[in-house]
């Protein structure tokens, strides 16, 4: 994929999606970031009727939204790490606080504009978003989303794994 341009924000060139997540293959939901400012993100996604997830018309069911949502966090944590010149530390996802969904499914072929806002930010590596996914500028899904990035990742998952 080619390094994508948002004239409408004053032409900024953000690296390939999958320069910036660690997502790989039919898991990687989004095709390319938008914008992105300290606090904000946005990114583009295109619904594919032949992906994992589609149902029998192509679609994307709305759930699949909560994935969206996430690997545009992760995108957002990923390019303000590459704007301090640090390596990007992997993170998870805790949950939602809440997820409206405003309709059942996303339609096979349709472009997502999928948009996160920090609400929250900690130095122990606690965080939450407000998200939206929006089609043509009609708001579609809505959440809070609340993640954490440990600051030894590999120990954070031994030492939960084995609960």
């Amino acid at each position: 994929m080619t390094d994508s341009l948002n004239a409408a924000t004053g032409g900024e060139i953000f690296p390939p999606i999958d320069a910036i997540i660690p997502h790989r293959g039919t898991m990687l939901l989004l095709d390319a970031v938008c914008a992105c400012s300290d606090e904000s993100l946005s990114a583009e996604a295109s619904v594919r009727a032949d992906a994992w997830y589609a149902d029998a018309q192509g679609a994307m069911p709305a759930w699949i939204g909560i994935e969206l949502m996430a690997q545009a966090i992760a995108a957002h944590v990923g390019l303000l790490s590459m704007r301090a010149g640090e390596a990007a530390r992997p993170g998870v996802l805790l949950g939602t606080r809440r997820f409206t969904a405003l309709r059942d499914a996303f339609a096979a072929g349709a472009p997502l504009r999928v948009s996160v806002n920090e609400l929250l930010r900690s130095d122990e590596g606690h965080g939450a978003y407000g998200c939206t996914i929006e089609q043509d500028g009609v708001l579609c899904a809505e959440a809070t989303i609340k993640v954490y990035q440990p600051h030894d990742f590999q120990t954070f998952i031994e030492e939960n794994s084995r609960a």
